[in-house]
């Protein structure tokens, strides 16, 4: 039934997953990818924030200090130092966030670039398949996800927040330098849980994409067949086609096996037909191959005709791998060759005696 009614049961193949990723459609999360620059921004912060702290402490400082500033160009000069250490800093939390941003997008998708989905659609201002979209399944699990990434962000927010409530509480009665430490523990230590939190929400959801991204490029049995037949061809036609080629194989056996010399056998998987007329040939020629079918009706026709058969069964093998019918044979087989056909032609008792077979 799940033929007749066309349903997609089959997986993907390399072509189908080809040509979507030429599209631009690959499974990717875009909460992993807020989760890891939230992670890399932390780790950034952990490596320039002290000292973009105490530039920003020194300016203060030296600002609002004793002495003040007394000339313009104090401020000036005290202005392209904070900006020059400042930018430092902020530069090197950009390129980690950069690096983070292109790693985890690789990791996702690989190498990828195409325009194609940033290209104008009229479909997706139809107003209907709009509303379709938006009841969609995928939407209510997206849907889902957004209100349990709610619920467990509020929960961490509120147990992190509730397990120092003291120390704020009293932290109005603390002197800048001391509020500063508690006021960082307390933020870091609720991004890191956040950042734990959404980076665990956004594997799960990397893990649906990819489900769904599965799911979406399923074919039916009749997409596999017309993909096979693009590709390989008409099963059909294929068959035709070996048909017609052992047809006129077998056209050439009949044809030219009855005037071989001698079939050199090995004995059952391979034949190799030969025949050396030394006033045209300069070398035995092969003049007709097969194995295992072909070989056998090699075999018959040439028992039918009287044509010697010798087992050589490495010589067969090896005249079969690398002599093309009509060539002649190769010198490095003059020698064994030549021994067959002496053999032949003192067996039937042939006048003719062939010529030394000539070497190199």
């Amino acid at each position: 039934m799940a033929d007749d009614l066309g349903d997609k049961t089959e997986p993907p193949t390399p072509r189908r997953r080809a040509e979507a990723r030429e599209r631009g459609q690959v499974a990717k999360s875009q909460e992993l990818s807020a989760a890891a620059l939230l992670f890399g921004g932390l780790v950034a912060l952990l490596l320039v924030g002290p000292s973009l702290w105490r530039g920003l402490m020194q300016a203060t400082e030296m600002s609002l200090g004793a002495q003040g500033l007394t000339r313009e160009g104090d401020l000036a000069g005290l202005a392209g130092n904070v900006a020059r250490s400042a930018f430092k800093d902020v530069a090197l939390v950009m390129g980690i966030l950069m690096f983070v941003a292109l790693l985890v997008l690789y990791a996702q998708v690989g190498l990828m670039f195409t325009l194609k989905p940033i290209a104008p659609k009229l479909e997706k201002l139809n107003p209907i398949a709009g509303i379709k979209r938006l009841f969609s399944a995928r939407k209510i699990v997206e849907l889902v996800m957004n209100v349990a990434k709610l619920v467990l962000v509020c929960g961490v927010a509120y147990i992190t927040v509730s397990g120092v409530a003291d120390r704020v509480l009293f932290a109005a009665t603390l002197g800048f330098p001391a509020m500063y430490p508690l006021a960082w523990d307390l933020v870091f230590k609720l991004a890191i849980r956040l950042a734990a939190v959404l980076l665990i929400l956004s594997l799960i959801d990397y893990a649906y994409q990819r489900y769904r991204h599965t799911k979406d490029l399923k074919m039916t049995k009749q997409e596999v067949k017309e993909e096979l037949k693009s590709m390989e061809g008409d099963p059909v036609l294929k068959r035709r086609r070996r048909e017609v080629q052992m047809q006129l194989a077998m056209q050439r056996i009949r044809k030219d096996v009855p005037q071989a010399d001698v079939v050199v056998t090995n004995p059952t998987h391979y034949a190799v037909a030969l025949k050396y007329a030394p006033e045209s040939m300069a070398a035995p020629k092969v003049v007709a191959k097969g194995a295992d079918f072909l070989a056998m009706r090699i075999r018959e026709v040439a028992a039918a005709a009287g044509v010697p058969m010798v087992e050589r069964p490495e010589l067969a093998r090896m005249l079969y791998a690398e002599v093309e019918v009509g060539r002649e044979v190769p010198g490095k087989f003059f020698e064994a060759i030549a021994e067959i056909l002496a053999y032949v032609y003192e067996l039937t008792g042939r006048n003719m005696r062939p010529q030394p077979v000539p070497v190199g």
